[in-house]
């Protein structure tokens, strides 16, 4: 299947759109978590491991994706990619997509090279093999198509997907993606162009295998886009955690609740911190996780069209 129609199939059968962050902090890890694991860095990376799969199991039978961010992990070095690796190749184990969040870029055939360890294959001893196993990528498209068209090849080669930077969730965002350039903001000018990228890839339920990633911290801007690029997956970063609210996502789906995935990760991962969470299971803090994220799925399908999976 390409992947929008894996991503819809997943999101129908698992009855909402969230998309599960991993983005693991030794600080934030649970109360003597850390404490199992020898004090260097192999240790950090192992226990990053042992919690990242803890909160997969809890995640993959609710979720139809989840999102690593890439950083939390490079920070340990070797130790930390290797972390990584074992952490999604788990994921992957247990029937749910996986998006790599690195948000990667450059051009030609530094660009074909990130796109190939990716979502790609290499040669390896006479046959091709994936290094990374990810369902799909963050790609950032400052650099213009010489940095995106090698991640499009690819993906639409492998049957991934992409998505890339168009609205982020950030409070800075509107220093450059506000900026008008011939009568329109410059992130106007990043949602037509990947159309473009995308012409031509759409999946049978019509969404594309190029994605964009949209701020639910900038409601107003998710709505008009939304209007203006019908078959293009969102992924919405900014719920919970960074002040984004379901009402203020509510835009961002289609008539039929898809079209919008919607990432939630200090939120979820790291539920048991929250005092509400912490006071109700005390040092079960999968069980944190779990209620934290079916408290999601519930707001998203009480305040936003994703309600109409329930249906399904």
């Amino acid at each position: 299947m390409e992947f929008a129609d894996r991503v819809v199939a997943a999101v129908r059968r698992k009855g909402n759109p969230v998309v599960v962050g991993i983005d693991p902090r030794p600080e934030e890890l649970p109360p003597g978590f850390l404490d199992r694991f020898p004090a260097d860095r192999g240790g950090v990376a192992e226990a990053l491991k042992e919690f990242g799969r803890a909160v997969v199991d809890v995640a993959a039978p609710l979720a139809p994706l989840l999102k690593f961010q890439a950083a939390f992990y490079e920070a340990y070095g070797p130790e930390g990619m290797a972390a990584l690796h074992a952490t999604l190749e788990h994921a992957r184990e247990r029937d749910v997509l996986v998006i790599l969040d690195g948000k990667r870029n450059d051009i030609g055939s530094t660009a074909d090279a990130y796109a190939r360890a990716y979502l790609g294959k290499e040669p390896v001893g006479g046959a091709y093999q994936s290094s990374w196993s990810a369902d799909a990528l963050t790609v950032n498209p400052y650099l213009g198509s010489d940095g995106v068209t090698p991640f499009v090849r690819i993906a639409a080669r492998e049957k991934k997907g992409i998505f890339v930077l168009v609205r982020t969730s950030n409070a800075s965002a509107r220093e450059f993606q506000d900026l008008v350039c011939d009568g329109r903001p410059l992130y106007r000018h990043v949602a037509e162009r990947l159309k473009e990228w995308g012409k031509g890839k759409e999946g049978a339920a019509g969404y594309n295998l190029v994605g964009a990633v949209v701020g639910a911290t900038y409601p107003a801007e998710l709505a008009e886009l939304r209007s203006e690029s019908p078959g293009i997956l969102f992924l919405v970063p900014g719920y919970g955690a960074q002040g984004g609210e379901a009402k203020d996502i509510a835009a961002g789906f289609d008539a039929d609740g898809l079209g919008a995935l919607v990432n939630s990760s200090r939120g979820i991962a790291f539920a048991y911190n929250k005092p509400a969470y912490r006071d109700r299971f005390g040092d079960r803090w999968e069980r944190a996780v779990e209620q934290a994220l079916r408290d999601m799925i519930d707001d998203l399908a009480a305040n936003t069209p994703a309600g109409k999976l329930r249906a399904d």
